[in-house]
This record gives structure tokens, sequence and C-alpha cells, in this order.
């Protein structure tokens, strides 16, 4: 007989089997449970039929014992001893067993004695004793019993055929159904979709679109071509869903690397605002610089005229000339480091030191004097932070001028300008909190949310870029801090503009602290 199992055996994990038949494959289960159908149908059937196979052999017995006992008494002598047939049985006890008894020796019941008495001329009949059924007769002239028991061995011999003709015919029904199983019902209809099932599967391991799915034309009308149909439905599906999540991993990857680009592109115009930005800077400070050399330059043409004509000078005319000379490189090394564009640093700085540059700058270019403008610095001088100090001016000096033109701009008298540092621990992290308060009329509440987005502006006029506030907050920001815009509580007429700086506090090292002497 051919063997039509499925050849593909993937080896799965580990299962949970349940009861005697979980871990045995389907043919071995049927067979099992065949062979146990078929041998309980046979024992079943055996013990059915035993009463009656029974019954039949006794009255069987019973027939031949009536025909015996018929014979004795027909005979002249009677059921005697003396009589040749009793003679014959007793000495053959293999043909029939003859017993004449009496009340102390008889070997049946008293009921069954009762009805013998009450019927002389009855044969009564008695139940198999072991060797076969029989018969009683009561003799009243003797007062004795006589029992015949006569053993019908063609009928047992009958029986037994019956017998194995019942058990060869549930073996033949047992072999019949095997092989209509093997040849004709198993290999259709469970072993080749069984088959199917497993080759579709292993083609889904190994990525093998083409044979992932089972044909119809190999799938059954029945609960296993279901579990094919719900299965196929499943792969459909699950591939649809992987193409729709491709789709949607293609769009997010694309809507990411133009997201990266825009980002570039951010980011590049965010650097060419900030060189915009100093540019407009330098173009607008170039008037107030060169009205504030004139007159270091005049002191300086004076002396050197002196010194080509008398070749030489008094002590105090040197120190003079070596304060203007000084004057003119601190003009001159905060113009070029506030024009300069470089790479972001990390150095130890005073923070009071950074304002006052700062306030150098915003004084040249806005001639703070001509508008009675105070820039007030408080901020301790021994406070230092670690940033990159040519930026951090650049902080300063577009708050202190955007704060300047408001005031400017507001014509408020006696305008002030608070500049103050501390340090503070904000959710456990420490941080240093530079503030620049004004007393001007604020920021404008529809302003104030987008105020540091790219040519927004409260002063657009030919002193307004509306980029300044959008680099000082780019230039925070790398240094990992936040640029925060608020007004001061109060009324319309004195309530300010607050712009705070929150940077992080880092270790400073003490051997990088510049002199705060020499800074400039």
């Amino acid at each position: 007989m051919p063997d039509s199992k499925p050849e593909i055996t993937p080896s799965p994990p580990k299962r949970t089997t349940r009861g005697i038949l979980g871990g045995m494959r389907i043919r071995k289960k049927l067979i099992v449970l065949h062979t146990a159908f078929s041998m309980s149908l046979g024992v079943v059937l055996l013990i059915a039929i035993r009463p009656a196979m029974s019954k039949v052999i006794l009255g069987a017995e019973q027939d031949l014992s009536e025909q015996l006992m018929t014979m004795m008494l027909e005979s002249p002598h009677g059921a005697t001893p003396q009589s040749p047939i009793v003679n014959a049985i007793i000495h053959d006890p293999d043909l029939a067993q003859i017993t004449i008894a009496d009340e102390s020796n008889r070997d049946f019941t008293d009921a069954i004695a009762n009805i013998a008495r009450q019927s002389p001329d009855t044969n009564i009949d008695l139940p198999s004793d072991g060797y076969a059924g029989g018969i009683v007769h009561w003799v009243s002239a003797t007062d004795t019993f006589v029992i015949v028991r006569a053993r019908s061995e063609r009928a047992r011999k009958t029986i037994q055929l019956v017998y194995t003709l019942v058990i060869a015919t549930l073996l033949a029904g047992y072999a019949l159904v095997a092989a209509a199983l093997e040849l004709f019902v198993l290999p259709e209809h469970v072993y080749r979709p069984l088959s199917e099932i497993l080759k579709a599967d292993h083609a889904v391991r190994e990525n093998d679109r083409a044979h992932e799915i089972i044909p119809s034309e190999v799938i059954p009308a029945d609960e296993i071509g279901s579990i094919m149909s719900s299965r196929n439905d499943s792969i459909n599906a699950l591939r649809a869903k992987e193409k729709d999540l491709a789709g949607a991993l293609d769009r997010l990857e694309h809507t990411a690397a133009d997201l990266h680009k825009k980002n570039h592109l951010l980011e590049t115009a965010r650097k060419n605002l900030e060189g915009a930005d100093r540019l407009a800077s330098l173009g607008m400070m170039s008037a107030g610089i060169a009205h504030e050399l004139n007159t270091p330059l005049a002191v300086v043409k004076g002396l050197v005229e002196k010194l080509a004509t008398d070749q030489s000078l008094s002590p105090p005319e040197i120190a003079l000339l070596a304060r203007v000379v000084g004057r003119l490189e601190k003009l001159s090394d905060g113009l070029l480091d506030f024009a300069r564009v470089r790479p972001p640093m990390s150095a130890d700085a005073h923070i009071h030191t950074l304002a006052e540059d700062a306030t150098t700058l915003v004084t040249l270019d806005r001639q703070l004097k001509q508008h009675e403008i105070q820039i007030i610095n408080t901020i301790d001088p021994d406070m230092v932070i670690a940033c990159d100090p040519d930026r951090l001016v650049q902080v300063f000096v577009n708050l202190l001028r955007n704060a300047v033109d408001s005031l400017i701009n507001s014509k408020r008298a006696n305008g002030e300008i608070f500049l103050s540092a501390e340090y503070e621990t904000r959710e456990g992290t420490p941080w240093v909190s530079i503030r620049v308060v004004d007393n001007g009329p604020g920021i404008d509440s529809d302003l104030i949310d987008r105020l540091f987005e790219p040519f927004v502006s409260t002063r657009l006029d030919s002193r307004g870029t509306g980029l300044g506030l959008a680099v000082t907050n780019g230039i925070v920001r790398e240094h990992g801090g936040i640029l925060i815009a608020t007004n001061i509580s109060g009324d319309d007429a004195n309530r300010g503009a607050v712009f705070e700086v929150l940077l992080p506090k880092r270790a400073i090292t003490p051997d990088a602290l510049p002199n705060p002497e020499t800074t400039t």
C-alpha cells in the first residue's frame, strides 16, 4: 500500500499535547481509533448475542432430552436401570446423563420439584448444570425423579461457527474500512490538502510569493477546504497590509528626506540671516563709530604733530595718548569680534564684561545720550558662564538695540534698560538667568507669540530688519538655552518688556577664566 503522507515535515516549536493521541500523526490516530472502535463493536456484539446463542443450545439439549425421556417411558422396563436405553446411557456418559433421584439426592430446586409433582405427566425443563440442559419427570408410583440431560454437540459446534463468522465479519469490515480510508479517503481528502498547506506555509517562510497561496483547484469542499480558503484570505489580507505599510513607510521616508532637506535649508537660511543681520548692524553702526573715532583721532593727530615738532611729549601727554590708543583698539576689536563669523566655541567668560562690550557697541550705534536713555548693568562682575563670548555679545547687542528702539519710538523720557543675572534651579537643573528689562511700552500681545520668527518686527522703519530676535533665538538655542519674552505686570503705560535668556550652567575651570581687567 503506497504511503500518501505529506513529504514536508517542518520542525515546529514545542507543542502542548493533550491526551494519549495528542502527539500522534493523523494516520496513527485513525488506526488507533478505528481498531479501538472495531474491537469495542466486536465485544459488544458478542456480549449481545451470547444470551440468544446460549438459549438456542439450551433449547436443543432440552429437546434431545425430551426425546430420550419419551423413549425410556415407552420402553417395557420404563425409566429404570434395567432399561436398555438407561443402561446404555449410563455406560456412555458422552451421549447423555440419566439420573433417578429422590428427595435426598436431587440437584434442582424445590420450586422445580413442586412443579414436577403438580404435573406428574409433564416433563419439566431444567437449566444447564455446566454439562448440558435437560428435563425432569416425576414418577408418582415410586416418588422418584427421573433426570435426563442430553449434550448437543452439533448445536454447540453450530454456535461456535456463528461466533467465528461474527469475528471474521468484524475483521473483514475493519480491513475494508481501513483500506477504503487509506486508498480513497485519506490521501485525497486529508493528506493532500495538508501537504498543500505545509508547502504553502514553507513558501511563506522562504518568502516565495509565487507559491504561498494554495491553488483553488486543490481546495476541497469540506472543513479542511474552509481552513485552506481562510488561510489564503489571511495571507492576501496580510500582503495587502504589508503593501499599505510599505507605501506608508515610503511616504514617511520621502517626508523625512524632505524634512531633512528643509531643516538644512532653514539652518542655512538662519546662518545667512545671522550674517545679514551683522552686515545690517555694521551699516547702521558705521556712522556712530565714525563719530566716536573722530575725537580720539583728533587727539592722536595733535599729539603726533607735537611729537614731530618738539621731538618729545610730557608724561601727562604720553598717558593721554596711551588711553586714546587703548580706546581706539577697544572700539576696533569690539567691532571685529561682532562682525566675525566663525564656528561656535565654548570658553569661560564674565557675563558683566560681555554686557559692557554690547553696551559700548549699542551706544556707538544708537547715540543714547541724544535720547536720554541709560543702560544700567547690575550683573555681578564675578559671575562667569561657559559660552561663545562673541556670539553671546551679539545676543546682548540685539536685545539692547531692540529695547533702545522701543524706547526711542515710544518717545519715552528718561528711558532705562536694566541688565541683571542670577543663578537659579528649575526642575533640578542649574541655570543662569540673564534679564534685559526696559521701562518702555512693552510687547504687543498680537506679536508676542511669533516674536522670534524672521521678519517680525514692531518697528517697521528704516532702522528695523525684523531679523535680530530670530538670530538671537538661534544663538541661544545653539548654547542649549531658552529665550523668553514677557511684559512686566502693571498698567499699559508702565509695563515694559522683559527678555530672559536661560543658559545651562556648566562646570567652570579657574584657569580658563579671562582677566576681567584685560577682557575687551
